[in-house]
């Protein structure tokens, strides 16, 4: 065949490790979709839980119930999505956990309204992490996917295991509240 005009030659990349499917229960499968996923995961995670030290515990729990569950693993579902869906569910148990631990404290403390301070100040002190964390989990976990990661409603749906509708309705009430503490129309 002649080179030039006309011909088409196929060139096949070669695989990265990245690229291969994942198998249900190979270990070896499993510590690549560790090393390719974990920063992810914990930046997802920090999130929904307010800190990175949180959240790297979160990480470790999620990629063990992960390791645990590996061998009964369906690979129709996506390996990462399956991941991240465990994930959140621990960022939500940890947040849910955390949350009973404080209500003692949060008792002891009821009283007077604290002072509220300027809001030139809080203006300026202003960070999206303290607010994605007042926001509910589940909405949350779909803003992070969205604007983080860049999801689409199907991927978000198949990470948290709802419906892509439920994926949108999160989204927009997540917007919502985060516009309307915001007041600055800067989400």
């Amino acid at each position: 065949m002649r080179e030039g005009v006309g011909s088409w030659a196929v060139v096949e990349e070669p695989e990265t490790p990245e690229a291969r499917p994942y198998t249900p229960g190979v270990h070896e499968d499993f510590d690549r979709l560790y090393q390719t996923t974990f920063p992810r995961v914990v930046r997802t995670v920090a999130g929904i839980v307010g800190s990175l030290h949180a959240a790297e515990d979160c990480a470790q729990d999620a990629f063990l119930r992960a390791y645990r569950a590996w061998p009964e693993w369906r690979a129709e579902v996506p390996a990462e999505a399956w991941l991240y869906r465990i994930a959140v569910n621990t960022a939500i148990s940890h947040r849910r956990r955390e949350r009973i631990r404080t209500l003692p404290a949060l008792l002891l403390r009821l009283g007077p309204p604290p002072h509220e301070p300027d809001p030139a100040d809080r203006a300026q002190s202003r960070a999206i992490l303290p607010e994605l964390r007042r926001l509910p989990p589940k909405q949350a976990a779909a803003l992070i996917f969205r604007f983080y990661h860049g999801f689409s409603n199907r991927e978000i749906a198949a990470a948290l295991g709802v419906s892509e509708r439920t994926v949108g309705q999160r989204i927009a009430d997540g917007l919502k509240s985060l516009r309307a503490r915001l007041g600055d129309g800067s989400f």
